[in-house]
C-alpha cells in the first residue's frame, strides 16, 4: 500500500510536473491523499439521455447522444468562436467553444458518435451548449452512470486542462491504481455499533456514487470521521496540557475581592455570573492551569466577571492583564474597570499601540516591578518590551479575532504559565463550542442583568428602506445616536459593497436637518485598509456635498496626536472652532488643528461643543 500522504501527485498518470505545480498552488493538492480528500461540491444526475427535440430554454444540465456534422469558425480575434453542428436525428443544436479551439479540432472528429453534456442556452433563437463535456460511447459506463461529481476549479486550472472532468478522471485513475481499497480508520466493533459504511466504500461513493442513498451514507461516514478525529486530537491536546502545565495556585479570596464585592459592586450579580465566578475560582485554586472560555451576549456582564477574576489574582500576589483586539475596546474596558474600582488602592494601566513614549516609559518599569497590578491593552501586551513581575491571569477578549500564536505569546510572560480566560460574545451553541474549543472548559453567562434589554438583530431588504429611515429618525428625536457603517470609503471595481460616498447621498434626502458631519480613521484602520499618505486628502470635503450639511470634521490618528481637518460652507467659522478647541487655526471655511488624546475623546469633544456654534448653522445669504 502506498504512503498516500507522501506520494507526490506529480507521479500520478496524467499529471506530471507542470500540472502538479498548478494543482498545488490552486487547489492545495500535493499528494495522493490530498487528491482523495478533494471532495466534489455538487452532483448532477447523468443517468438520463435527452433528445435534441426536447431542449428548451432554462433547462439544467442535460446529456445528449449523437454526432457532429461539421465545424464552423466564426468571428475574429477575441470574438472568434468554434461552432460544431450536433444532431441526434431529432434536431440540431450548436456546440460552442470560445477557448481551446485548436485542441477541440484536433481531438473531436465529425461523423463520430459522442456523449455530450452541458447546460443549454438560447442565442438568436438557436439553442447551444457552450464548452460541453464530450466523451466517446465506450466511456458511457464511466460518465453516464448516474450521479456525476463536480469539483471546484480555478481559471488557471482550466487553462491547464484541469477542469472538473479532469479531476474526476484523476480520482478514477488513483482509486483504480489502489484497486478501490483503502485502509480502514475505525475498528470493526465501532463501525458495527454506529452502523457506518466502511471507509473504502465511502471514498468510492463520494467520488463515484452508485446511488443517492449510498452517497448520503458516504458523506455521513466522512463527516463522522472528521469530527471524531478532531475530538480525539482535542482530547489528546487537553490531556497533555493538563499533565504538563501546572497552574499557579490561588489558595484564598482576599481583601481586594471581598472589599470590591461588599462595598463597590454597584448591583447584585446574576445567578449566571455567580456560577461562572465559582467555576473560575475552582479552576484557579486547583493547581492546574485554567484554560476557560467565557461565552455571553453583549451586556451579560463578562467584563465584571473578568474584573472579579483579576481581583482574585491580585489577592494572591499576582498580576493580571486583559488583551482586546482594538484600541477602542481596550479603552472601553479600561474606563469600565476604573469606574468599578473608583478609589480602591489597585494600580491599573492602559497600554496600546498609540500610548505615548513618555507614558510608556513610566508604565513598562511599573509592570516589571509589580507596581501595576492590572494591565488593559491591545496587541501591545505581547511585545517583547512588556515584562511582568508575576503574571497570574491573562484574559483575552473577542478571542476569535486573535490567532493561536498571538494568544500563546501571553503564556511566555511568566515562568509558570498564567491562568487563561478567553471571552467571546459570538453566539455559538455549547455543543459547537465544545467541538471548536474542546481544549477549553466552557462557561456560559445565559442570563442578562435585571432591566437590561436583549440585543435584537434585524435584517431588512431595500424595499424596507422607508421603514428603516423612519426608525432611525425616531431614535434621534429621542436623543439617541445612530451609527451607520459602510465597508468602503470610496467605490471599488473589485468589491461590490456600498461605499461611504453613496451612503451620504442616501442619507441626504432622509436627514437634511442634521447639519454637521464627522469622519474618523484610526491608525489601525489606516493600516487595515492600506492607506498611504495622501489617500485621505479631500475626504473632509465629501459631506459638504450633502444638502443641509454645513460643517465637516475629519479626525485622522497619527503617531503622536490626532490630526484634525475642518471644512464648512457659508459663514460657519471653522477657524474659530479649530483655534478654541483643537490648538489650530485657518480660514473661515478651511481650518485644521490637532488633538492630544484618544480618538474617542476627540469625537466626544466635538459632539459636546457643537451646540456652542448652533447660531452659525444658517443658510448661505447668497
Amino acid at each position: 500500500m502506498l504512503d498516500l500522504d507522501k506520494r507526490s501527485i506529480m507521479y500520478l498518470p496524467g499529471v506530471g510536473p507542470k500540472k502538479a505545480e498548478i494543482l498545488q498552488k490552486e487547489a492545495g493538492i500535493s499528494s495522493y491523499e490530498d487528491l482523495l480528500f478533494y471532495f466534489p461540491y455538487k452532483y448532477i444526475d447523468r443517468s438520463r439521455f435527452y433528445k435534441v427535440a426536447e431542449v428548451t430554454d432554462g433547462m439544467p444540465y442535460i446529456q445528449l447522444k449523437g454526432r457532429i456534422l461539421f465545424f464552423d469558425t466564426v468571428g475574429e480575434g477575441r470574438t472568434r468562436r468554434l461552432i460544431g453542428k450536433f444532431t441526434d436525428g431529432t434536431g440540431m443544436i450548436d456546440l460552442v467553444w470560445f477557448k481551446g479551439i485548436n485542441y477541440v479540432l484536433d481531438k473531436i472528429k465529425t461523423g463520430v458518435d459522442y456523449i455530450v453534456f452541458g447546460k443549454p442556452a438560447e442565442f438568436g433563437h438557436i439553442y447551444n451548449i457552450p464548452h460541453p463535456d464530450i466523451d466517446t460511447l465506450d466511456q458511457a459506463d464511466k460518465v453516464a452512470n448516474g450521479l456525476t461529481p463536480f469539483y471546484n476549479t480555478s481559471e488557471k486550472m482550466k487553462k491547464s486542462f484541469l477542469n472538473s472532468r479532469a479531476i474526476q478522471n484523476l480520482q478514477y485513475t488513483l482509486l483504480s491504481g489502489l484497486n478501490w481499497t483503502l485502509p480502514e480508520t475505525l475498528p470493526p466493533a465501532v463501525l458495527n455499533r454506529i452502523h457506518m459504511m466502511p471507509f473504502h466504500e465511502a471514498m468510492r461513493n463520494v467520488h463515484f456514487p452508485e446511488s443517492v442513498d449510498k452517497l448520503r451514507k458516504a458523506q455521513l461516514r466522512l463527516k463522522f470521521d472528521e469530527l471524531f478525529f478532531i475530538q480525539l486530537n482535542i482530547l489528546r491536546t487537553s490531556n497533555q496540557r493538563k499533565l504538563k502545565l501546572k497552574g499557579i495556585v490561588f489558595p484564598f479570596v482576599g481583601d481586594c475581592f471581598n472589599t470590591f464585592y461588599k462595598e463597590y459592586l454597584p448591583f447584585e450579580l446574576t445567578n449566571a455570573q455567580k456560577r461562572v465566578v465559582r467555576e473560575i475560582r475552582a479552576d484557579m485554586g486547583s493547581g492546574r492551569q485554567m484554560n476557560r472560555l467565557l461565552q455571553g451576549d453583549v451586556g451579560s456582564g463578562k467584563t465584571l466577571v473578568a474584573l472579579l477574576s483579576m481581583l482574585l489574582a491580585v489577592d494572591n500576589h499576582c498580576q493580571a492583564c486583559m488583551m482586546a483586539p482594538t484600541e477602542i475596546l481596550a479603552t472601553q474596558h479600561y474606563a469600565t474597570i476604573m469606574g468599578f474600582l473608583k478609589d480602591m488602592d489597585i494600580k491599573v494601566a492602559l497600554l496600546t499601540g498609540s500610548t505615548k513614549k513618555k507614558e510608556r516609559n513610566k508604565i513598562l518599569p511599573a509592570i516589571a516591578n509589580g507596581e501595576i497590578q492590572i494591565v488593559i491593552g491591545t496587541h501591545a501586551l505581547i511585545e517583547e518590551t512588556v515584562v511582568f513581575s508575576s503574571l497570574g491571569l491573562a484574559i483575552i477578549d473577542e478571542q476569535h479575532r486573535f490567532g493561536v500564536e498571538q494568544r500563546s505569546r501571553l503564556w511566555t510572560k511568566n515562568v509558570v504559565v498564567p491562568h487563561v480566560l478567553v471571552m467571546t460574545a459570538t453566539p455559538i451553541p455549547r455543543t459547537l463550542a465544545m467541538t471548536l474549543y474542546g481544549d477549553l472548559d466552557v462557561s456560559v453567562i445565559d442570563e442578562l442583568p435585571p432591566g437590561r434589554k436583549p440585543i435584537r438583530t434585524v435584517h431588512r431588504y431595500d424595499n424596507k428602506k422607508a421603514q428603516l429611515y423612519d426608525f432611525l429618525r425616531k431614535e434621534i428625536e429621542q436623543g439617541r445616536q445612530v451609527y451607520v457603517v459602510y465597508p468602503l470609503i470610496e467605490g471599488s471595481e473589485k468589491l461590490d459593497y456600498k461605499n461611504l460616498e453613496e451612503g451620504f447621498e442616501t442619507f441626504k434626502e432622509v436627514f437634511p436637518e442634521y447639519k454637521a458631519a464627522m469622519i474618523s480613521l484610526t491608525r489601525e484602520e489606516l493600516k487595515r485598509y492600506d492607506y498611504h499618505k495622501g489617500d485621505s486628502e479631500g475626504l473632509v470635503n465629501v459631506p459638504l456635498g450633502i444638502e443641509g450639511i454645513r460643517f465637516s470634521t475629519f479626525f485622522r490618528e497619527d503617531k503622536e496626536y490626532i490630526k484634525v481637518s475642518m471644512r464648512s460652507k457659508g459663514f460657519f467659522p471653522v477657524n474659530k472652532v479649530a483655534a478654541e478647541h483643537f490648538n489650530g487655526g485657518g480660514h473661515l471655511n478651511a481650518a485644521g488643528g490637532e488633538f492630544h488624546g484618544t480618538m474617542e475623546e476627540a469625537q466626544a469633544l466635538l459632539r459636546s461643543i457643537l451646540p456652542l456654534y448652533d447660531k452659525y448653522m444658517v443658510k448661505d445669504k447668497d
